[in-house]
């Protein structure tokens, strides 16, 4: 895909997700570092519903050790990989309060270190509060950009860098959004709506199959 294909790409993700958004709970830093740390392979509503609750009883890091193991299990029950979630996420209060005062780092390379947190959650993190060109490649931005031929990869870190490397900076703090939503909204992984896709016109992928 060549560089004019992309801007017409991303120029209309620009004007058919000016108004969206993908939701986010959370009051505080540690409460969007939870947020995300539960939103992998889990709906947006299952964690809106589940931090709806958890978030009654916990406000930082040691409120989460007070709470208990098995009461933050049971609580984020319902969100996928919720007993792995729920070791990290307790691993990661206890690093927060030995290490960082219950303080966020606001480091990339610090982020990483704490248990459970890759890329993607320490990009989407950072572009959040940083308003910084972070770009977070989840399940849905690595299935649109290598379905549509915008970024190849094979791997989450390749497509990153793919992607920091084609997109324009202006645009580079909305690809995590845009790409989310559309691969909500059009590019499925299961029954993809190729002929309504907005952006079909420039697809790879549309454009291999209708052949």
């Amino acid at each position: 895909m060549n560089k004019n294909t992309r801007v017409l790409i991303l120029r209309n993700f620009k004007r058919y997700f000016s108004n969206s958004k993908i939701e986010l709970n959370y009051c505080s830093l540690f409460e969007l570092l939870i947020f995300i740390m539960l939103s992998a392979k889990s709906s947006d509503i299952q964690v809106i519903n589940v931090t709806k609750k958890l978030f009654l009883y916990i406000s930082k890091p040691s409120d989460v050790i007070q709470l208990g193991f098995k009461k933050l299990k049971d609580i984020i029950r319902s969100v996928g990989l919720f007993n792995k979630k729920a070791i990290f996420i307790f691993k990661t209060c206890r690093y927060l309060i030995d290490i960082y005062d219950e303080k966020i780092p606001m480091d990339i390379d610090q982020l990483l270190q704490l248990p459970g947190v890759g890329r993607k959650t320490a990009n989407l993190f950072l572009n959040i509060v940083l308003k910084k060109n972070f770009i977070a490649v989840d399940t849905h931005v690595f299935r649109v950009a290598n379905r549509t031929g915008f970024a190849v990869g094979t791997s989450v870190n390749i497509v990153e860098k793919k992607l920091f490397r084609v997109v324009p900076a202006k645009f580079q703090s909305r690809i995590h959004t845009w790409f989310g939503l559309h691969g909500r909204s059009f590019c499925k992984s299961i029954s993809p709506k190729c002929s309504s896709c907005i952006i079909n016109t420039w697809c790879e992928y549309f454009n291999k199959i209708k052949k």
